[in-house]
């Protein structure tokens, strides 16, 4: 059987992909979080086969769990789950660290698949990943998005701030002083080109960064 960790923020969704996964009868859900920093936690004490991570989650987001598991528990694999379909997700995944990427809209379909797969030390992306991926390669730093030129760390903050996060709680989640999430703030002002955290809201909703 295969051991893995579910982590997503809402407890009804985590039982019907519960089902999903033990319905295969080769996989065991061992634990659950509904939020990043138990779903790390629960990754250092269970040492699951496969964490499947949802990116977005109250306090520590999927991104920093991934970023942290990478450098503490490197050897247990994680999947990616998610409601963003798009580019820029599929890309800071892979680039945090996590060995798949699939969609909440297909995740019926292809989470077994995927977390079989991952276990048996493989990579599994959706199509369209997998698209996005090979295009951000042809392409590399030519024509550049506004939202690229942001840092894994500026992204995360601008979803935050988008999602009506203070400073002080963003500061709290990443562990980070109030002055540097200033920072941080006013370097996406300027790379974006944007005045204020209304104006950041609009553009993260536009762009889809964040869920409504």
């Amino acid at each position: 059987m295969i051991k893995v960790l579910l982590a997503d923020d809402h407890r009804i969704v985590r039982e019907g992909l519960r089902r999903v996964l033990e319905d295969s009868n080769e996989i065991k859900v061992i634990a659950e979080a509904a939020d990043g920093e138990a779903a790390f936690d629960e990754a250092m004490e269970k040492k699951p086969d496969v964490a499947v991570i949802d990116i977005s989650m109250p306090g520590m987001d999927g991104l920093e769990v991934v970023t942290r598991m990478a450098s503490y528990c490197p050897d247990i694999p994680v999947l990616i789950l998610t409601m963003h379909d798009e580019e820029q997700y599929v890309i800071r995944a892979i680039e945090a660290g996590a060995m798949g990427y699939v969609t909440k809209q297909s995740a019926p379909e292809q989470l077994v698949e995927a977390v079989k797969k991952i276990n048996a030390g493989g990579r599994y992306l959706t199509e369209k990943a997998s698209e996005a991926l090979a295009l951000r390669v042809i392409r590399g730093n030519k024509d550049q998005s506004l939202t690229e030129s942001l840092s894994m760390r500026e992204l995360q903050v601008l979803r935050k701030l988008a999602m009506g996060n203070t400073n002080r709680e963003i500061a709290t989640s990443y562990n980070l002083s109030v002055k540097t999430v200033d920072t941080y703030r006013a370097r996406i002002l300027k790379k974006l080109n944007i005045r204020n955290n209304t104006e950041l809201s609009r553009y993260a909703i536009q762009n889809k960064l964040v869920e409504l």
